[in-house]
């Protein structure tokens, strides 16, 4: 229990710590841009025109909002943090217990080998990530259209009970599971990428290693996780489109994001424009070609 709550009030801090490059990388995934592009160059030293990047962004909030501005969502996405590590922890410890109870009559069970433990392992986390993401996703829900709610100058979804009887009033249950689907493909698919490749370069890579190589062994996990990550954005970059999608803020409708039926849709309508790594850099942020984006509440090719 002690270390459940270590956990969460770590969690907390880091969540107050990264909010606001969470607000600006939502706003970016949405596709809102108040701010014109300027003549920069590239990493290669080309001349390109740059979208503006994300000290930029959070200066142009806070010249509207002020520093507090920065915060919007905060509070659901902490519960959402909070409530999450709860749920992970004792999913997780259900395990250990039912290992406990199963230890006795397993002293003479034959040794697992190294894949089928991490199998083993990744399988309960997967359990554990998606038992928490099912409980918390209202809150993700909740967090993200508050963030949106900038775009327009809304304030339906202000608060911290009142978003809940909008959402069931206007959609029903399945309003709070909006994006759901596309969230929990990517944590499974990150999960399992990162740990069997972390797995496979542990030992092929680095098994024969010199000394040195039982700190990179510590250091792939971190690798991989990144990897991982890159390789499946687009998913929570379709989560966050849907979970937003058609709410009645102005963010989800249509110049910002078009009426999308199905996640299929939004992702295929992505792919389409080359636009499924949106808002995965915040800077160096190229303006693709023929696209339209809003500056100044008028809309430029």
């Amino acid at each position: 229990m002690a270390d459940t709550a270590s956990q969460v009030l770590l969690g907390s801090g880091l969540t107050a710590l990264s909010q606001p490059l969470m607000y600006v990388k939502v706003l970016v995934q949405v596709g809102y841009e108040p701010l014109p592009p300027t003549l920069g160059r590239n990493i290669f030293g080309r001349q390109v025109y740059q979208l503006p990047g994300l000290f930029a962004y959070a200066k142009h909030i806070m010249k509207i909002d002020g520093r507090a501005g920065l915060f919007k969502g905060l509070t659901p996405r902490l519960c959402s943090g909070a409530i999450g590590t709860v749920v992970h922890s004792r999913v997780l410890q259900r395990y250990q217990e039912a290992d406990q109870d199963e230890e006795p009559g397993a002293s003479h069970k034959e040794p697992v080998s190294s894949l089928e433990q991490v199998i083993k392992e990744t399988s309960r986390e997967m359990v554990a990530r998606s038992a928490a993401t099912l409980v918390t996703h209202p809150f993700h829900v909740i967090t993200l259209r508050c963030m949106v709610q900038f775009i327009g100058r809304e304030t339906k979804y202000s608060g911290i009970f009142s978003p809940f009887a909008t959402i069931y009033r206007e959609e029903g249950i399945l309003g709070f599971f909006a994006g759901l689907v596309p969230r929990l493909l990517g944590d499974v698919l990150s999960l399992w990428l990162c740990n069997l490749l972390a797995y496979l370069i542990n030992t092929y890579a680095l098994e024969n290693g010199v000394s040195t190589m039982s700190e990179m062994k510590s250091y792939s996990q971190a690798v991989t996780g990144f990897f991982a990550s890159m390789l499946t954005y687009p998913f929570v970059l379709v989560s966050n489109l849907m979970a937003i999608n058609n709410c009645g803020l102005a963010g989800g409708l249509p110049p910002y994001a078009p009426n999308y039926s199905s996640w299929l849709e939004c992702w295929s309508q992505l792919l389409k424009e080359g636009n499924m790594s949106r808002g995965n850099s915040l800077f160096f942020r190229k303006v693709p070609a023929g696209k339209l984006y809003v500056w100044e509440e008028k809309r430029f090719r």
